[in-house]
C-alpha cells in the first residue's frame, strides 16, 4: 500500500530518477523551455522550483547546494547570473506546464515546462488584458442616450 508516499518514483531506481530529474532541471535552466512527459514534468516541478528559489540570495553555500544538484557549472552560473534577477520579485511558482496532448506512440500525455517569466508570448497577452476596458451593452448606451433627448424637448416647448 501507499500510504503517505507522495513522490512518483516514475518507474526508476532512486539513482536512475535523481539522474534524470537533474538533467531536465539542468536542461530547463539553459533552454528556459523542454517538452516531455506530464508526470515527468509535475515530478521536477517539485525538484527544481527549490532549486530556483535558492537562487534568489547569491552565496558560496546557495552555490555549492545548487551545484550539488544540477552537477553543472554553466547551469548554475545561468541560474544565478540571469534567471535570479528575473525572478527576484515573484514569491514562488516560477514553472509553468503546458499540456500539449498526447504522444501517437504511446498515447503518453506531452506538455512543455517552461520557466514563467521568459515566455514573451504571455506576457505581452497579460498586459494587454490588463488595459481591457469592462464591458457594456448597447441596450444601455441606447436608452442613456435617448432618455436626455426626451427630456430636452419638452423644456424647448
Amino acid at each position: 500500500m501507499r500510504h503517505g508516499c507522495k513522490i512518483n518514483h516514475l518507474s526508476r531506481t532512486h539513482a536512475h530518477r535523481v539522474a534524470m530529474l537533474s538533467n531536465m532541471a539542468t536542461s530547463l535552466i539553459m533552454e528556459k523551455r523542454i517538452e516531455t512527459t506530464l508526470a515527468k514534468a509535475k515530478a521536477l516541478r517539485v525538484y527544481v522550483e527549490p532549486i530556483i528559489n535558492r537562487s534568489k540570495e547569491d552565496t558560496t553555500n546557495n552555490r555549492r547546494v545548487v551545484f550539488s544538484y544540477l552537477h553543472s557549472k554553466e547551469a548554475v552560473n545561468e541560474l544565478f547570473r540571469e534567471v535570479s534577477q528575473k525572478i527576484a520579485n515573484r514569491p514562488g511558482g516560477y514553472t509553468r506546464i503546458l499540456k500539449t496532448g498526447i504522444r501517437h506512440g504511446d498515447n503518453s500525455e506531452m506538455c512543455i515546462i517552461e520557466l514563467v517569466d521568459y515566455n514573451e508570448n504571455m506576457l505581452k497577452a497579460s498586459t494587454e488584458k490588463k488595459a481591457k476596458s469592462t464591458r457594456r451593452s448597447r441596450a444601455k448606451k441606447a436608452e442613456a442616450v435617448e432618455a436626455p433627448a426626451a427630456t430636452e424637448e419638452p423644456k424647448a416647448e
